[in-house]
């Protein structure tokens, strides 16, 4: 493997593209059978770039091999360089709409430059096929671990992301720390073995965004509640309680006039957990955080507020390195807590790593931000969303592993040219068929929600269907949008059944061919399969 790092002495960069060391940095490297490990020790004060190995491998047209997303709503699949890949990258967006609406704001673009010539994931790649190779980021706190193909070759390379880390004279940094295996059933294992969070609680229940959005209130909350029965132990109130994103405190009494605390004893008294939604990370413009204290907002290079996406009316990013800011968040998590809430769904965590911070690598703020979410809430349960899944690792209970359900297949149709963390059912099924090896190894997955229901929605009854039966198998959490006290005879049915598929099904396995996956699976000692169209969104 060739190797080269990049890093800058005052304001001068230097690459340095042999694997020894120079008058800047010793180079340690270790190789074991299956281990693969590199640090960099500063002789002089420098700010690192990043790290590339080059020719770790080769892949054959025919081979399928896995892209991990960035953070958790990018689209990640299978794939096989003889289906020549590509890669939507949002800088590609006319100018006149990334301005306006902020699109290359939800992923890597903002930091990762696309190459037509490569496709590229994060922090875990295998292959399957004539060669099989599993291959997982154990130095994940500290730097992503960045897998580029090159599609006409088939070279695999890897690139640390360790820009941003600063380095005095006489510290050192790990650079790589990587698992390389030439079996995938053997790779997956130990990639399930080295991250092992322990299987998580199964959990079944409501979430009001899939429906209602943001126009909910106390009627139809408790509506919803009356609603559930004792299959679901999980109820969720989502966006639409405060005033604005970002002011946690103010709850909207013109939709809960009664506040939340005696929806939160309903929920309790129905035997169920309660759970509360909040973007902890940042403020939208309306909000009096970003009116009233306009310092707490995160700027970039040029001294501009940090953009996150055009939700709302506009948001940005908080600074977290600010102390006001870190004590206001906790005195919105105190408050939530008092009022009971067991279980926090936490979103846009991706804010915390839209800018470059000197002195850390993306994936250090990241594991600094999420460490201190942990802090704020104690041993209540964590649901993290629009985040760095490895980040996550030990820090979240569970996670959401794909973009937003639609309300059609895959959204409305110019929607499909913007950015890769976009609402989508297509795609966000895709990633929970795919990114199911994750499951009780970094986290509970969550899927994301079921909907049978026939009002507000353009899913056809199939796509319905192909959409709870993948939920109920690849996941640790089964939730639904719908009001399931209006639910028919076949509806209750299809409902009962994939509910006792997402407790008791076992031995789940996929094989892609084409747009085809097909399914296996054991429940109840009985073997099951079906396939799934991915264009279509069909079971066949």
């Amino acid at each position: 493997m060739d190797f080269n790092l990049k890093y800058r002495i005052r304001n001068s960069e230097t690459v340095l593209d042999t694997n020894s060391s120079n008058s800047d940095v010793e180079i340690t490297i270790n190789e074991g059978e299956k281990l693969f490990s590199m640090s960099v020790k500063a002789k002089q004060d420098l700010l690192l770039d990043s790290a590339l190995l080059s020719d770790v491998f080769y892949l054959e047209q025919s081979d399928s091999f896995f892209m991990n997303g960035y953070q958790s709503w990018t689209d990640s699949k299978e794939m096989t360089l003889a289906e020549n890949p590509t890669e939507r990258d949002s800088n590609r967006i006319p100018r006149i709409l990334k301005d306006m609406f902020a699109f290359d704001r939800y992923g890597d673009s903002v930091f990762y430059s696309y190459s037509p010539d490569y496709v590229h994931g994060y922090d875990v790649f295998y292959s399957k096929g004539k060669r099989n190779f599993f291959s997982f980021n154990r130095n994940f706190k500290t730097a992503f671990a960045i897998y580029e193909v090159n599609k006409k070759s088939g070279s695999l390379r890897i690139r640390s992301d360790i820009k941003g880390i600063s380095l005095k004279a006489g510290e050192s940094v790990s650079v790589f720390d990587l698992y390389f295996g030439d079996d995938y059933k053997k790779g997956l294992e130990e990639f399930r073995s080295f991250f092992n969070s322990g299987k998580k609680e199964k959990i079944t229940g409501y979430t009001s965004w899939y429906n209602h959005y943001q126009n909910i209130n106390e009627t139809i909350i408790l509506n919803a509640l009356d609603h559930m029965d004792e299959r679901f132990n999980f109820f969720q109130i989502d966006d639409g309680y405060e005033t604005f994103v970002g002011d946690w405190l103010d709850t909207d009494t013109s939709k809960f006039p009664n506040g939340l605390k005696g929806i939160v004893s309903k929920i309790h008294e129905k035997g169920m957990k309660a759970g509360i939604w909040l973007a902890p990370f940042v403020a939208e413009t309306k909000s009096r955080i970003y009116k009233e204290h306009y310092d707490w907002i995160l700027k970039d290079k040029e001294g501009k507020p940090s953009r996150c996406g055009s939700n709302w009316s506009g948001f940005y990013a908080l600074d977290l390195r600010n102390e006001e800011v870190r004590e206001y968040l906790k005195k919105c998590f105190d408050h939530l807590l008092s009022l009971g809430f067991d279980f926090f769904k936490l979103d846009f965590l991706y804010a915390s790593m839209i800018e470059e911070v000197e002195g850390y690598s993306r994936a250090q703020m990241a594991e600094k931000s999420y460490s201190f979410l942990r802090s704020l809430v104690g041993d209540k349960l964590i649901l993290g969303c629009g985040a760095s899944c490895f980040a996550a690792f030990g820090l979240f209970d569970y996670m959401r592993i794909g973009p937003d359900v639609s309300l059609a297949f895959d959204d409305i149709w110019y929607m499909r040219f913007m950015h890769r963390e976009r609402v989508s059912t297509k795609i966000t099924l895709q990633n929970t068929i795919y990114r199911s090896i994750f499951d009780s190894s970094l986290f509970g997955n969550d899927p994301d929600v079921v909907l049978l229901r026939d009002t507000n929605i353009k899913l056809s009854a199939k796509q319905r269907e192909a959409l709870i039966m993948i939920n109920s198998l690849f996941g640790s959490v089964f939730m639904t949008s719908d009001d399931i006290g209006e639910y028919d005879k076949n509806k209750k049915e299809l409902l009962s059944r994939c509910l006792d598929v997402f407790q008791n099904a076992e031995e789940r396995s996929f094989e892609k061919t084409g747009s085809i996956i097909n399914v296996s699976y054991v429940c109840h000692g009985k073997k099951e399969s079906f396939s799934y169209h991915i264009q279509k969104g069909l079971l066949l």
